[in-house]
This record gives structure tokens, C-alpha cells and sequence, in this order.
């Protein structure tokens, strides 16, 4: 009994996944634009809300960052970092070619944004 226990604690863990996780991947989409980071943010955001009510924005040192998961799993992640002409864009999926609630419409909303 120990043993699976044990055995699907390990399994449950090696399914978490983090913004870094996702960082390490290559970008779904990885663009330029000439909006500043907050243009840009506040032109995505209320479309990821609308799709998913888990969205979150935060701002970092250079930029905006936005997630969407749910609890140990970070389905988007969406970062925009502040360049001499506007904000480079790079937007990661954790299972990219997998449908999920909301997914089209925020893939949308990264793209038409720009």
C-alpha cells in the first residue's frame, strides 16, 4: 500500500509545471510589436479573462507577464518585454497541440494584438 501511495505522489509531482518550465520550451508564438508593454498587456488581458476567469497579469521588471492555469499547472504563458521600439512578445502553451478550455481564443488574442 506504501508503495502506491508513493508511487502516485511521484506521479502527481512530475505533472506540475511552472512559468520556468514553460520558459525553457520554444515559444508558440514569438513576435515584435511597436505597442508599449501596457498596450499591449492591457489590449490581451480582458480577452484571456473572457476566455479563462484564471487568468492573471502581473508586472516585471521589464515588462508584463500573464498566466493561465490551474492548481500545479501553468497552461499560458504570455511575456512582454519592454525594446528601444515597443515589446517583444513571446507567448509559451504547455501542451500546444492538445484543446483546452478557452485555448483557441487565447492564442487569438496574443496574435490579433499584435
Amino acid at each position: 500500500m506504501k508503495l502506491i501511495v508513493g508511487a502516485l505522489a511521484v506521479a502527481l509531482l512530475a505533472g506540475c509545471v511552472s512559468p520556468s518550465d514553460l520558459r525553457g520550451n520554444t515559444p508558440t508564438v514569438g513576435a515584435v510589436t511597436k505597442k508599449t508593454p501596457k498596450q499591449y498587456a492591457l489590449c490581451v488581458f480582458p480577452r484571456w479573462q473572457d476566455a479563462r476567469s484564471d487568468s492573471v497579469m502581473s508586472e516585471t521588471e521589464d515588462g508584463y507577464r500573464l498566466v493561465v492555469g490551474s492548481i500545479q499547472l501553468t497552461d499560458e504563458l504570455l511575456e512582454i518585454r519592454n525594446t528601444p521600439t515597443g515589446s517583444s512578445v513571446s507567448f509559451y502553451q504547455r501542451v500546444a497541440w492538445m484543446p483546452g478550455v478557452g485555448r483557441t481564443e487565447i492564442e487569438s488574442a496574443v496574435k490579433n494584438c499584435l
